[in-house]
Protein backbone atom coordinates (compact mmCIF):
# COMPACT_ATOMS: atom_id res chain seq x y z
CA UNK A 1 0.00 0.00 0.00
CA UNK A 2 2.86 2.34 1.05
CA UNK A 3 4.68 1.68 -2.53
CA UNK A 4 1.48 2.55 -4.12
CA UNK A 5 0.95 5.90 -2.52
CA UNK A 6 3.86 7.36 -3.13
CA UNK A 7 4.43 6.20 -6.49
CA UNK A 8 7.12 7.53 -8.79
CA UNK A 9 8.56 9.60 -5.51
CA UNK A 10 11.88 9.48 -6.85
CA UNK A 11 10.41 12.17 -9.65
CA UNK A 12 7.72 13.81 -7.43
CA UNK A 13 10.55 14.29 -4.69
CA UNK A 14 9.95 18.35 -4.84
CA UNK A 15 8.60 21.08 -7.32
CA UNK A 16 12.17 22.32 -5.48
CA UNK A 17 13.67 19.47 -7.94
CA UNK A 18 11.76 21.07 -10.92
CA UNK A 19 12.79 23.98 -10.32
CA UNK A 20 16.57 22.91 -9.41
CA UNK A 21 16.70 21.31 -12.50
CA UNK A 22 15.91 23.91 -14.60
CA UNK A 23 18.68 26.17 -16.16
CA UNK A 24 19.78 28.90 -14.45
CA UNK A 25 20.08 31.26 -17.26
CA UNK A 26 16.65 31.54 -18.01
CA UNK A 27 16.13 35.23 -17.58
CA UNK A 28 18.46 35.21 -14.18
CA UNK A 29 20.44 38.92 -14.10
CA UNK A 30 23.12 37.06 -11.30
CA UNK A 31 23.36 33.48 -9.84
CA UNK A 32 24.76 31.29 -12.76
CA UNK A 33 27.66 29.28 -12.63
CA UNK A 34 30.55 30.84 -14.64
CA UNK A 35 31.40 28.75 -17.79
CA UNK A 36 34.76 28.49 -17.07
CA UNK A 37 34.04 26.79 -13.63
CA UNK A 38 31.52 24.54 -14.71
CA UNK A 39 33.72 23.04 -17.43
CA UNK A 40 36.21 21.82 -14.86
CA UNK A 41 33.42 19.61 -12.57
CA UNK A 42 31.03 17.10 -13.22
CA UNK A 43 27.75 19.01 -13.13
CA UNK A 44 25.51 16.44 -10.71
CA UNK A 45 21.41 16.88 -11.38
CA UNK A 46 19.16 16.42 -8.41
CA UNK A 47 17.98 13.02 -9.73
CA UNK A 48 21.54 11.82 -10.15
CA UNK A 49 22.51 12.95 -6.31
CA UNK A 50 19.01 11.25 -5.38
CA UNK A 51 19.86 8.18 -7.00
CA UNK A 52 23.20 8.09 -5.01
CA UNK A 53 21.33 8.76 -1.87
CA UNK A 54 18.64 5.95 -2.28
CA UNK A 55 21.12 3.21 -3.82
CA UNK A 56 23.49 3.49 -0.39
CA UNK A 57 21.92 5.17 2.46
CA UNK A 58 21.69 3.44 5.61
CA UNK A 59 18.56 4.99 6.99
CA UNK A 60 17.13 2.64 3.64
CA UNK A 61 18.96 0.08 3.83
CA UNK A 62 18.44 -1.36 7.36
CA UNK A 63 14.57 -1.32 6.59
CA UNK A 64 15.99 -4.54 4.77
CA UNK A 65 17.20 -6.47 7.63
CA UNK A 66 14.04 -4.61 9.99
CA UNK A 67 11.72 -6.92 7.31
CA UNK A 68 13.32 -9.93 7.43
CA UNK A 69 13.31 -9.74 11.07
CA UNK A 70 9.75 -9.44 10.91
CA UNK A 71 9.24 -12.26 8.58
CA UNK A 72 10.97 -14.21 11.15
CA UNK A 73 8.87 -13.00 13.91
CA UNK A 74 5.65 -13.59 11.71
CA UNK A 75 7.34 -17.53 10.96
CA UNK A 76 7.21 -17.80 14.78
CA UNK A 77 4.11 -16.31 15.45
CA UNK A 78 2.76 -19.71 12.78
CA UNK A 79 4.13 -22.15 14.69
CA UNK A 80 1.90 -24.51 16.72
CA UNK A 81 2.79 -25.10 20.41
CA UNK A 82 5.73 -27.71 20.91
CA UNK A 83 5.06 -31.90 21.81
CA UNK A 84 7.31 -32.37 24.94
CA UNK A 85 8.70 -36.05 25.09
CA UNK A 86 8.60 -37.28 28.74
CA UNK A 87 9.71 -40.50 30.84
CA UNK A 88 8.99 -40.62 34.56
CA UNK A 89 10.74 -43.62 36.54
CA UNK A 90 8.78 -44.22 39.61
CA UNK A 91 9.15 -46.52 43.01
CA UNK A 92 13.30 -47.04 42.31
CA UNK A 93 16.28 -46.75 44.69
CA UNK A 94 13.88 -47.12 47.34
CA UNK A 95 13.73 -49.69 50.36
CA UNK A 96 12.16 -52.92 50.58
CA UNK A 97 10.54 -54.07 47.44
CA UNK A 98 10.37 -50.49 46.08
CA UNK A 99 14.66 -51.43 46.04
CA UNK A 100 16.98 -51.37 42.81
CA UNK A 101 14.60 -51.59 39.53
CA UNK A 102 13.07 -54.47 39.89
CA UNK A 103 9.72 -53.04 41.02
CA UNK A 104 10.16 -49.42 39.34
CA UNK A 105 7.23 -48.30 37.62
CA UNK A 106 8.07 -46.23 33.93
CA UNK A 107 6.19 -44.30 31.83
CA UNK A 108 6.83 -42.71 28.72
CA UNK A 109 4.69 -39.38 27.79
CA UNK A 110 4.04 -37.16 24.49
CA UNK A 111 2.26 -34.04 25.89
CA UNK A 112 1.55 -30.62 24.24
CA UNK A 113 -1.47 -27.80 24.30
CA UNK A 114 -4.33 -27.60 22.40
CA UNK A 115 -4.65 -23.54 21.76
CA UNK A 116 -8.50 -22.25 21.84
CA UNK A 117 -9.66 -18.92 21.28
CA UNK A 118 -7.98 -18.12 17.92
CA UNK A 119 -4.84 -17.47 19.53
CA UNK A 120 -2.64 -18.72 16.71
CA UNK A 121 -4.68 -16.77 14.25
CA UNK A 122 -4.33 -13.59 16.40
CA UNK A 123 -0.61 -13.60 16.70
CA UNK A 124 -0.23 -14.53 12.82
CA UNK A 125 -2.71 -11.41 12.26
CA UNK A 126 -0.61 -9.11 14.37
CA UNK A 127 2.69 -10.01 12.47
CA UNK A 128 1.12 -9.33 9.47
CA UNK A 129 -0.01 -6.50 10.21
CA UNK A 130 3.22 -4.94 11.21
CA UNK A 131 5.24 -6.27 7.87
CA UNK A 132 2.21 -4.25 5.81
CA UNK A 133 3.17 -0.98 8.03
CA UNK A 134 6.98 -1.49 7.74
CA UNK A 135 6.14 -0.88 3.85
CA UNK A 136 4.97 2.55 4.22
CA UNK A 137 7.03 3.63 7.07
CA UNK A 138 10.06 2.93 4.65
CA UNK A 139 8.67 5.00 2.16
CA UNK A 140 7.91 7.99 4.74
CA UNK A 141 11.62 7.73 5.76
CA UNK A 142 12.44 7.77 1.64
CA UNK A 143 10.56 11.06 1.38
CA UNK A 144 11.90 12.45 4.54
CA UNK A 145 15.28 11.04 3.03
CA UNK A 146 14.85 12.35 -0.09
CA UNK A 147 13.72 15.97 1.39
CA UNK A 148 17.05 16.55 2.94
CA UNK A 149 18.39 15.49 -0.27
CA UNK A 150 16.56 18.65 -2.10
CA UNK A 151 17.64 21.00 0.83
CA UNK A 152 21.13 20.32 1.04
CA UNK A 153 21.27 20.56 -2.80
CA UNK A 154 19.43 23.81 -2.53
CA UNK A 155 22.11 24.75 0.06
CA UNK A 156 24.88 24.33 -2.60
CA UNK A 157 22.92 26.10 -5.41
CA UNK A 158 22.11 29.10 -2.89
CA UNK A 159 25.86 29.27 -1.90
CA UNK A 160 27.07 29.77 -6.21
CA UNK A 161 24.22 32.32 -6.75
CA UNK A 162 25.42 33.40 -3.64
CA UNK A 163 29.27 33.79 -5.64
CA UNK A 164 28.17 35.41 -8.39
CA UNK A 165 26.16 38.03 -6.17
CA UNK A 166 29.90 38.53 -5.05
CA UNK A 167 31.47 38.11 -8.63
CA UNK A 168 29.35 41.15 -9.80
CA UNK A 169 29.70 43.02 -6.81
CA UNK A 170 32.97 42.84 -7.56
CA UNK A 171 33.25 44.16 -10.56
CA UNK A 172 30.99 47.33 -9.49
CA UNK A 173 33.63 48.45 -7.09
CA UNK A 174 36.82 47.39 -9.54
CA UNK A 175 34.88 50.00 -12.16
CA UNK A 176 34.22 52.32 -9.12
CA UNK A 177 38.11 52.24 -8.46
CA UNK A 178 39.01 53.01 -11.77
CA UNK A 179 36.92 56.08 -12.30
CA UNK A 180 38.04 57.03 -9.19
CA UNK A 181 41.83 56.50 -10.31
CA UNK A 182 41.02 58.18 -13.34
CA UNK A 183 39.52 61.43 -11.35
CA UNK A 184 42.06 61.81 -9.25
CA UNK A 185 44.44 61.78 -12.11
CA UNK A 186 42.74 64.29 -13.67
CA UNK A 187 42.79 66.05 -10.39
CA UNK A 188 38.95 66.64 -10.11
CA UNK A 189 38.69 63.71 -6.74
CA UNK A 190 40.91 63.64 -3.74
CA UNK A 191 43.03 60.78 -2.78
CA UNK A 192 40.43 59.49 -0.15
CA UNK A 193 37.62 58.42 -2.68
CA UNK A 194 40.26 55.94 -4.68
CA UNK A 195 41.38 54.92 -1.44
CA UNK A 196 37.94 54.66 -0.26
CA UNK A 197 37.20 52.90 -3.51
CA UNK A 198 39.88 50.23 -3.19
CA UNK A 199 38.32 49.15 0.24
CA UNK A 200 35.04 48.69 -0.52
CA UNK A 201 36.32 46.31 -3.33
CA UNK A 202 38.38 44.68 -0.86
CA UNK A 203 35.44 43.93 1.14
CA UNK A 204 33.41 42.59 -1.55
CA UNK A 205 36.27 40.27 -2.75
CA UNK A 206 36.43 39.22 1.20
CA UNK A 207 32.32 38.39 0.87
CA UNK A 208 32.56 36.90 -2.46
CA UNK A 209 35.89 34.29 -0.85
CA UNK A 210 33.42 34.04 1.94
CA UNK A 211 30.18 32.93 -0.45
CA UNK A 212 32.80 30.53 -2.48
CA UNK A 213 34.02 29.31 0.91
CA UNK A 214 30.30 28.49 1.89
CA UNK A 215 29.90 26.38 -1.78
CA UNK A 216 32.78 24.42 -0.72
CA UNK A 217 31.09 23.20 2.96
CA UNK A 218 27.73 22.86 1.30
CA UNK A 219 29.13 20.42 -1.11
CA UNK A 220 30.58 18.59 1.06
CA UNK A 221 26.90 18.45 3.17
CA UNK A 222 25.40 17.07 -0.26
CA UNK A 223 28.00 14.79 -1.06
CA UNK A 224 28.25 13.23 2.90
CA UNK A 225 24.35 11.40 1.93
CA UNK A 226 26.21 9.27 -0.15
CA UNK A 227 28.93 8.50 1.86
CA UNK A 228 32.03 10.80 0.16
CA UNK A 229 34.29 12.18 2.83
CA UNK A 230 36.17 14.79 0.50
CA UNK A 231 34.45 17.32 -1.55
CA UNK A 232 34.36 16.20 -4.61
CA UNK A 233 34.79 18.25 -8.57
CA UNK A 234 30.96 18.39 -8.59
CA UNK A 235 29.10 21.19 -9.36
CA UNK A 236 24.67 22.01 -9.32
CA UNK A 237 22.91 23.97 -11.73
CA UNK A 238 19.50 25.83 -11.20
CA UNK A 239 18.52 28.81 -10.53
CA UNK A 240 16.58 29.06 -7.03
CA UNK A 241 14.44 32.35 -7.69
CA UNK A 242 12.69 30.57 -10.84
CA UNK A 243 9.56 29.79 -8.48
CA UNK A 244 6.77 27.79 -9.88
CA UNK A 245 2.60 28.36 -9.60
CA UNK A 246 0.86 26.74 -6.34
CA UNK A 247 -2.46 25.51 -6.72
CA UNK A 248 -5.19 26.98 -4.49
CA UNK A 249 -4.48 26.37 -0.18
CA UNK A 250 -7.53 24.38 -0.45
CA UNK A 251 -6.60 22.21 -3.43
CA UNK A 252 -3.09 20.66 -1.55
CA UNK A 253 -4.65 20.82 1.95
CA UNK A 254 -6.97 18.10 1.23
CA UNK A 255 -3.69 16.00 -0.90
CA UNK A 256 -2.89 15.22 3.16
CA UNK A 257 -5.33 12.61 3.67
CA UNK A 258 -2.87 11.22 1.33
CA UNK A 259 0.17 11.88 3.10
CA UNK A 260 2.37 8.84 4.68
CA UNK A 261 2.03 10.95 8.18
CA UNK A 262 -1.83 10.01 8.33
CA UNK A 263 -2.19 6.96 6.10
CA UNK A 264 0.23 4.89 8.57
CA UNK A 265 -2.68 5.56 11.15
CA UNK A 266 -4.50 3.05 9.22
CA UNK A 267 -1.77 0.55 9.20
CA UNK A 268 -1.29 1.30 12.86
CA UNK A 269 -5.26 1.13 12.97
CA UNK A 270 -4.92 -2.43 11.80
CA UNK A 271 -1.88 -3.44 14.63
CA UNK A 272 -4.00 -2.25 17.36
CA UNK A 273 -6.77 -4.31 16.40
CA UNK A 274 -4.68 -7.69 15.64
CA UNK A 275 -3.05 -6.45 19.38
CA UNK A 276 -7.04 -6.10 21.11
CA UNK A 277 -8.22 -9.50 18.76
CA UNK A 278 -5.01 -11.31 20.60
CA UNK A 279 -5.77 -9.86 23.91
CA UNK A 280 -9.25 -10.98 23.39
CA UNK A 281 -7.68 -14.90 22.64
CA UNK A 282 -6.63 -14.86 26.50
CA UNK A 283 -10.03 -15.20 27.56
CA UNK A 284 -10.50 -18.60 26.29
CA UNK A 285 -8.24 -20.94 28.19
CA UNK A 286 -6.14 -23.81 26.55
CA UNK A 287 -6.21 -27.59 27.02
CA UNK A 288 -2.89 -29.10 28.38
CA UNK A 289 -3.08 -32.70 27.42
CA UNK A 290 -0.80 -35.39 28.08
CA UNK A 291 -0.65 -39.73 27.20
CA UNK A 292 1.38 -42.10 27.29
CA UNK A 293 2.41 -45.71 28.17
CA UNK A 294 3.38 -47.26 31.53
CA UNK A 295 5.22 -50.30 32.84
CA UNK A 296 3.01 -51.40 35.58
CA UNK A 297 5.04 -52.39 39.06
CA UNK A 298 3.72 -55.84 39.02
CA UNK A 299 5.19 -57.88 36.30
CA UNK A 300 6.01 -56.68 32.62
CA UNK A 301 2.43 -55.41 31.81
CA UNK A 302 1.98 -52.23 29.89
CA UNK A 303 -0.48 -49.86 30.61
CA UNK A 304 -2.15 -45.79 28.85
CA UNK A 305 -1.65 -42.89 30.73
CA UNK A 306 -3.51 -39.79 30.00
CA UNK A 307 -4.76 -36.48 31.70
CA UNK A 308 -5.98 -32.79 30.44
CA UNK A 309 -5.89 -29.67 32.61
CA UNK A 310 -7.55 -26.55 31.90
CA UNK A 311 -6.23 -23.45 33.96
CA UNK A 312 -9.10 -21.44 35.77
CA UNK A 313 -10.12 -17.84 36.07
CA UNK A 314 -8.52 -16.76 32.51
CA UNK A 315 -11.26 -14.41 31.49
CA UNK A 316 -10.25 -12.93 34.55
CA UNK A 317 -6.51 -12.62 34.01
CA UNK A 318 -7.36 -11.62 30.48
CA UNK A 319 -9.30 -8.24 30.90
CA UNK A 320 -6.58 -6.17 32.30
CA UNK A 321 -4.66 -7.00 29.17
CA UNK A 322 -8.33 -6.22 27.17
CA UNK A 323 -8.70 -2.87 28.57
CA UNK A 324 -4.97 -1.73 27.79
CA UNK A 325 -5.14 -3.09 23.89
CA UNK A 326 -8.88 -1.42 23.83
CA UNK A 327 -7.54 1.86 25.25
CA UNK A 328 -4.43 2.33 22.88
CA UNK A 329 -6.87 1.28 20.26
CA UNK A 330 -9.54 4.19 20.79
CA UNK A 331 -6.42 6.68 21.69
CA UNK A 332 -5.45 5.98 17.83
CA UNK A 333 -8.11 8.74 16.72
CA UNK A 334 -7.44 11.22 19.00
CA UNK A 335 -3.76 10.92 18.25
CA UNK A 336 -4.45 10.82 14.45
CA UNK A 337 -6.57 14.15 14.57
CA UNK A 338 -3.82 15.90 16.46
CA UNK A 339 -1.31 14.86 13.80
CA UNK A 340 -3.49 16.18 11.38
CA UNK A 341 -4.11 19.48 12.82
CA UNK A 342 -0.35 19.90 13.23
CA UNK A 343 -0.20 19.25 9.59
CA UNK A 344 -2.92 21.36 8.30
CA UNK A 345 -1.00 23.93 10.67
CA UNK A 346 2.66 23.38 9.29
CA UNK A 347 1.16 23.45 5.50
CA UNK A 348 -0.53 26.85 5.84
CA UNK A 349 2.53 28.21 7.34
CA UNK A 350 4.80 26.98 4.61
CA UNK A 351 1.94 28.02 2.08
CA UNK A 352 2.03 31.24 3.16
CA UNK A 353 5.57 31.67 3.49
CA UNK A 354 5.90 30.49 0.10
CA UNK A 355 3.83 32.82 -1.62
CA UNK A 356 4.49 35.93 0.18
CA UNK A 357 8.57 34.93 -0.77
CA UNK A 358 7.31 34.36 -4.27
CA UNK A 359 5.64 37.28 -4.06
CA UNK A 360 8.65 39.76 -2.57
CA UNK A 361 10.92 37.78 -5.38
CA UNK A 362 9.03 38.92 -8.69
CA UNK A 363 8.19 42.58 -6.99
CA UNK A 364 12.58 42.59 -6.91
CA UNK A 365 13.23 41.25 -10.30
CA UNK A 366 10.48 43.83 -11.71
CA UNK A 367 10.66 46.58 -10.32
CA UNK A 368 13.03 46.99 -7.56
CA UNK A 369 16.06 45.23 -9.51
CA UNK A 370 15.35 47.12 -12.63
CA UNK A 371 15.27 50.90 -10.84
CA UNK A 372 18.38 50.48 -9.11
CA UNK A 373 20.16 49.23 -11.90
CA UNK A 374 19.19 52.01 -14.35
CA UNK A 375 20.22 54.12 -10.72
CA UNK A 376 23.27 52.66 -10.95
CA UNK A 377 24.05 53.50 -14.34
CA UNK A 378 22.92 56.83 -14.09
CA UNK A 379 25.14 57.47 -11.13
CA UNK A 380 28.16 56.21 -13.02
CA UNK A 381 27.91 58.84 -15.69
CA UNK A 382 26.86 61.32 -13.63
CA UNK A 383 30.75 60.75 -10.97
CA UNK A 384 32.48 60.46 -14.28
CA UNK A 385 30.62 63.66 -15.42
CA UNK A 386 31.70 65.34 -12.05
CA UNK A 387 28.17 65.60 -11.24
CA UNK A 388 27.72 63.28 -8.68
CA UNK A 389 30.02 62.60 -5.49
CA UNK A 390 31.93 59.01 -5.38
CA UNK A 391 29.78 58.14 -2.25
CA UNK A 392 26.42 58.82 -3.52
CA UNK A 393 27.75 56.15 -6.35
CA UNK A 394 28.99 53.54 -3.85
CA UNK A 395 25.71 54.05 -1.87
CA UNK A 396 23.93 53.09 -5.37
CA UNK A 397 25.95 49.80 -5.99
CA UNK A 398 25.81 49.10 -2.24
CA UNK A 399 21.74 49.13 -2.74
CA UNK A 400 21.95 47.19 -6.15
CA UNK A 401 24.35 44.21 -3.80
CA UNK A 402 21.82 44.19 -0.80
CA UNK A 403 18.51 44.25 -3.24
CA UNK A 404 20.15 40.61 -5.21
CA UNK A 405 20.98 39.04 -1.86
CA UNK A 406 17.94 40.14 -0.05
CA UNK A 407 15.76 38.84 -3.79
CA UNK A 408 17.85 35.51 -3.02
CA UNK A 409 17.27 35.16 0.48
CA UNK A 410 13.69 35.61 -0.18
CA UNK A 411 14.11 32.71 -3.08
CA UNK A 412 15.62 30.49 -0.55
CA UNK A 413 13.14 31.05 1.76
CA UNK A 414 10.68 30.70 -1.06
CA UNK A 415 12.11 26.92 -1.92
CA UNK A 416 12.47 25.82 1.73
CA UNK A 417 8.69 26.56 2.17
CA UNK A 418 7.98 24.79 -1.30
CA UNK A 419 10.17 21.25 -0.16
CA UNK A 420 8.17 21.13 2.85
CA UNK A 421 5.05 21.90 1.01
CA UNK A 422 5.60 18.62 -1.07
CA UNK A 423 7.50 16.72 1.90
CA UNK A 424 3.66 16.92 3.58
CA UNK A 425 1.64 16.13 0.57
CA UNK A 426 4.39 13.63 -1.28
CA UNK A 427 2.69 14.55 -4.29
CA UNK A 428 3.73 17.02 -7.48
CA UNK A 429 2.12 20.87 -6.97
CA UNK A 430 2.75 22.58 -10.28
CA UNK A 431 -0.07 24.46 -11.25
CA UNK A 432 -0.68 26.31 -14.92
CA UNK A 433 2.17 28.82 -15.13
CA UNK A 434 -0.15 31.63 -16.59
CA UNK A 435 -2.69 30.86 -13.22
CA UNK A 436 -1.71 32.61 -10.18
CA UNK A 437 -2.08 30.61 -6.75
CA UNK A 438 -4.84 31.91 -4.63
CA UNK A 439 -4.18 31.57 -0.79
Amino acid sequence: MGASLLRGLRRQVLVGAWLLLATASAGADVGSVPASVASEKTVLTLDQAIDRVVAVHPDLAIFRYTETGLRAAADTAAQRPALTVGATLENAFGTGAASGVHGAEFTLTLASVLERGGKRAARQALATSRIDALALTREAKRLDLLAEVARRYLDVVAAQAQVAIGDADVAQRARTVTAAAQRLKAGASPESARLTAEALQARAELERDRARANVAAARRRLVLLWGEREDSLIDVTGDPRALPALPAFAAIATQLERTPELQRFADETRIREARLQLARSARTPDLEWQVGVRRLQDGADWGLVGSVSMPLGSARRAEPDIRAATAEREALALERESSELTLYATLAQAYGQFAASKAEVERSRDDLLPRLQRAEAAAERAYRAGALSYLEWAQVQSETTAARQQQLSAAIDAQRALIEIQRLTGEPLTADPDKEATP
